[in-house]
């Protein structure tokens, strides 16, 4: 038999079972607001992917003792809200609950205790919460968070705290289940990546040939070396120019009309491949600022703020001023340098110089030592890294959709729970 259900009068509740009711949220949920006076208490908490963590008050990095006055004093059962930036968050809202007897929180977090109500049942209904219909319900415009004083004249349900518990019991069980099989696939992508990386920096310092002679680089990173390549500077291999923007970004479309014109964000984390443009320069603009264009297998780097993403493109383009393209001499291979550029960022970042803002210029750039050998073995070395990367690229891939899958599931599973679509045997 059909369980009789009632609208909620909320649009992203809907339907409620219909012993059930509707109440405010302030009825059932207060701030708490105990500020952490003359540091009474030193056991620092953070939220951190719906998990609250425990830090070390005297070791937080920026902060001394004095500051934690300001800090929230919370206990066991608090829940613990981010109500801000809550578009970039791939949960509807960043939500966690106290496992700890008391503790403080920094105030940029609410922190809600229950009154007569399972605080566990209410954190799972937060975390269902969809803040997109609810920022924008407000008619306040383009927004990224809320406040309590918002929250506190939502409807939520309320029911009997027995039929709260088996919700929370029972997702506290599938849930933990869940995040383990998660936990499995991201370690699994880990080391896929991991693998790539180092699979990477093995052939492009090694070579293909595991029985040639070897010498030293001089270079730690790279190790040794087969005996007939060269050390090379980068500037040595290739000629450098940066990128610019027109201005007022006169010429600058989403149509693709023109070049391609690409920026850090259409760089691929971990790769030299490069997404599809979202922009291009219209060939108007590239005409009247006599803009040189990059030729084809261009080696791109982003050198400002997103620092050390590499990208090889192998069609004439152009980029805005973060970027510098790599424009290799005949006897070079680009999509090789690509790779070993890839393979020793890390070093190469970390033997920049730069203070406040994350920079890699290209004096610096050009100095930068990288192992060459012949343009024949340099395109046997891309050959081979293609089709291996192709293949652990598609691995992560299948990995990364089964990941978006169960975590898709999950958050389908807590929102059907927790406003009574589906019902624990036990309630019923």
């Amino acid at each position: 038999m059909a369980e009789k259900m009632k609208p909620s009068g909320i649009d992203w509740i809907g339907d409620i079972p219909a012993e059930w009711n509707m109440n405010r949220f302030q009825n059932l949920l207060s701030q708490v607001k105990e500020k952490n006076r003359g540091l009474k208490e030193k056991n620092l908490l953070s939220l951190s992917y719906g998990k609250i963590i425990k830090k070390d008050i005297f070791t937080a990095s920026g902060l001394v003792p004095e500051n934690y006055d300001t800090y929230n004093i919370v206990k066991k059962n608090d829940i613990i809200l981010r109500l801000t930036d809550l578009q970039n968050d791939q949960v509807s809202l960043r939500t966690g609950i106290v496992e700890e007897e008391k503790g403080i929180i920094t105030s940029a977090y609410v922190a809600l205790r229950a009154n007569n109500c399972n605080a566990s049942y209410y954190h799972w209904l937060l975390y269902a919460f969809d803040t997109t219909k609810e920022i924008y319900s407000y008619g306040q415009g383009v927004r990224q968070g809320l406040t309590y004083e918002e929250l506190k004249k939502m409807l939520i349900p309320l029911f009997s705290e027995e039929e709260q518990q088996l919700i929370a019991d029972f997702l506290d069980d599938r849930c933990a289940q869940i995040d383990s099989i998660a936990a499995d696939l991201e370690k699994q992508i880990e080391i896929l990546q991991k693998y790539k990386k180092s699979l990477i920096t093995e052939t492009v310092t090694k070579g293909l040939d595991k029985v040639v002679p070897m010498k030293d680089s001089g270079i730690d990173w790279i190790g040794e070396i087969p005996e007939h390549w060269d050390i090379k500077r980068v500037k040595d291999c290739g000629k450098m120019q940066t990128g610019t923007t027109p201005p007022s970004n006169e010429g600058i479309n989403y149509e693709c009309n023109g070049f391609s014109w690409y920026t850090p964000s259409d760089f691929v984390d971990g790769s030299i491949a490069l997404k599809e443009a979202e922009k291009c320069i219209e060939n108007e603009i590239v005409a009247r600022e006599s803009i040189r264009i990059y030729p084809k297998e261009s080696i791109l780097f982003v050198g400002i703020a997103s620092i050390g993403k590499i990208g090889f493109c192998e069609k004439e383009s152009y980029s805005n001023q973060q970027i510098t393209a790599i424009k290799p001499k005949a006897n070079e291979e680009g999509k090789y340098i690509s790779y070993v550029l890839l393979a020793g960022m890390d070093s190469i970042k970390d033997n920049a110089l730069y203070t406040t803002v994350p920079i890699i210029n290209n004096a610096y750039l050009g100095t930068v030592k990288i192992c060459i050998p012949s343009k024949d073995e340099q395109i046997k070395i891309c050959d081979f890294l293609d089709i291996k990367c192709k293949h652990i690229d598609e691995l992560v891939e299948e990995k990364q959709k089964q990941l978006e899958t169960i975590q898709q599931h999950k958050k389908s599973l807590i929102y059907e729970y927790v406003t009574g679509k589906k019902r624990v045997k036990e309630a019923l």
